[in-house]
């Protein structure tokens, strides 16, 4: 018979030797493990997209430091929750040291309720444990960031999640009294998208509506199963990060009509207005960048007025800079020329930086030739001077290519003109 838990709780681990995934922070010898090892775990911010086991972490290091736990959730806990919680740790305090206090999704919590926690985090009553999806940075109050450690979980890689069906299959007490074949798992890993969770409630509900003892999973099955029941596997809100996708994809894709559309799921489906107006932000910069240079400046205002006004007027705010992004020319040379740049850092290494672009506040430095050669812009006809930047073993080196649209066009030419050859793209 059936278990009526959910094979994602179900496959709950309860150790780090059965935790898949997040080998950077918890594998043998990394940071986060040793720190549980030694008993030495300083408050921490797990930060990473849904499903990739943040909750599950949390679990795993207050039963392996048998601490007491307690758990609460942004989304219907208050200041007064959080006292309540806090009153109790420190009674439990007097007998057990450094009780864990578990907040899930702590980025929805208002300034008042993080700023009720400082005091109980700073004088170590409780570790503090907070899971979020949104950069802490942006959501998490900076007093009580500067007393937590930030660690990045990441999206589960296909071996990662294989691991987690194939762990499932052999284990759990249900699907083992199958004869599960998965044939295909393209559309299983491609549904999922990196998340653990999602996966495992794809899979459960392809299992059962498959039935039978002898289980074949295709990818025309899953598909059709999944496009039937949408609204099954989809309990714990991950349609969010859907919708979202299909929002920035409109807008890259300079369509207003299903940009405005997804704007309005979202804010139909009450979300955050500081989150979307933050992917704006971030868009205007990656899929709008130099070909119109306003729309940086559009979303920035966007952003601030959000945080001003709030739902329900900020939609109209909102709607204005999505329709104006989405009929925006677009280039993402900007993004292309930092991850360009980037590639040749890592590649590289530090390479040194010329003799005539160092700095020189001291006579030793100006004796040895530092910034000798340097010729000052401004001194020349055109405020300009043909001379290298780049650190000489990778002179000539094009990371920067202006977008095929007239704002870039113009500076591509105006490049041309000042360097000759060394920018004829």
């Amino acid at each position: 018979m059936q278990n009526s838990t959910p094979l994602a709780e179900r496959m709950r681990p309860t150790s780090l030797d059965n935790y898949i995934g997040q080998k950077h922070i918890v594998g043998e010898g990394a940071i986060l493990r040793n720190a549980i090892a030694s008993n030495l775990l300083p408050s921490i911010i797990l930060w990473g997209p849904p499903g990739v086991g943040k909750t599950t972490l949390a679990n795993i290091i207050a039963h392996q430091l048998k601490r007491p736990f307690y758990a609460l959730s942004a989304i219907n806990s208050g200041v007064k929750d959080i006292r309540e919680v806090i009153d109790r740790a420190k009674g439990n305090g007097m007998f057990q040291n450094n009780p864990i206090l578990f907040i899930d999704e702590i980025h929805r919590f208002s300034k008042s309720q993080q700023d009720s926690l400082l005091g109980a985090v700073e004088k170590g009553t409780v570790t503090l444990i907070g899971a979020t999806t949104e950069n802490p940075s942006f959501e998490v109050i900076s007093a009580l960031l500067s007393r937590c450690q930030v660690y990045i979980l990441k999206s589960l890689d296909k071996d990662d999640l294989l691991a987690m069906l194939d762990l499932a299959i052999k284990t759990d007490s249900f699907l083992k009294t199958k004869k599960i074949t998965i044939t295909e798992d393209e559309a299983l890993l491609r549904l999922s998208g990196g998340d653990g969770r999602k996966l495992l409630n794809i899979f459960e509900l392809v299992v059962n509506t498959i039935g039978g003892e002898d289980i074949q999973i295709t990818n025309e099955k899953v598909t059709a199963i999944v496009q039937q029941n949408i609204a099954i596997y989809d309990k714990a809100g991950e349609n969010h990060y859907d919708i979202i996708s299909a929002f920035i994809k409109s807008i890259r894709g300079s369509d207003p009509n299903a940009a405005v559309y997804w704007l309005a799921r979202m804010i139909e489906g009450g979300e955050d207005p500081k989150f979307i107006a933050r992917r704006l932000v971030i868009l205007a910069s990656e899929d709008i960048g130099n070909a119109n240079p306003t729309a940086l400046v559009i979303a920035t205002n966007c952003f601030q007025a959000v945080n001003v006004i709030g739902y329900p007027e900020s939609r109209i705010i909102l709607s204005q800079a999505v329709t104006y992004m989405a009929a925006s020319a677009k280039s993402n040379a900007a993004y292309k020329a930092i991850e360009s740049a980037l590639e040749a850092v890592r590649n590289g290494g530090d390479l040194p930086v010329p003799l005539h672009l160092r700095n020189a506040p001291t006579k030793l430095m100006k004796d040895i030739g530092y910034g000798e050669d340097y010729k000052y812009a401004h001194g020349f006809e055109n405020n300009f001077i043909n001379q290298d930047y780049l650190p000489d073993s990778i002179k000539g080196m094009k990371f920067y290519e202006p977008g095929n649209n007239a704002r870039e066009k113009e500076m591509r030419e105006y490049l041309k003109r000042l360097w000759g050859d060394k920018y004829n793209y």
